[in-house]
């Protein structure tokens, strides 16, 4: 059985989403592989933080060109959407611990791309 100490830890670690951070931090550095770590993970940080005060998108490991294939792929008809289902598919694929799962477009089952990458 955890202590209160461990039960306030992990309430500490889940309100501040370090989870997510080291996991998103780890895959960056298993991506790019940089050679100075040290001033690659300070930029990373760094990128964030000016992401999260401008609303500026963040470090990520995919691109706008990245996302725009896998939605191509995902609607090869050209309907310019995709069920939800894909995108779920997609969206655990690509990594996403963390998804949205009532995304616009979810009543009529219809994801556009314009939301999936925005999800994503």
């Amino acid at each position: 059985m955890a202590s209160e100490r461990e039960d306030e830890a992990q309430e500490y670690l889940q309100k501040h989403k370090i989870p997510e951070l080291m996991e998103s931090l780890m895959s960056l550095v298993l991506f790019h592989r940089p050679e100075k770590l040290k001033p690659f993970l300070s930029e990373q940080l760094e990128l964030l933080k000016r992401s999260r005060h401008s609303g500026v998108r963040g470090p990520a490991l995919f691109t706008n060109s990245n996302l725009d294939t896998v939605f191509t792929i995902l609607d090869p008809a050209r309907r310019k959407h995709i069920s939800f289902h894909q995108y779920h598919h997609a969206l655990e694929t690509l990594g996403a611990t963390d998804m949205n799962q009532c995304p616009d477009g979810v009543n009529e089952d219809k994801i556009s791309q314009d939301t999936f990458k925005t999800e994503a």
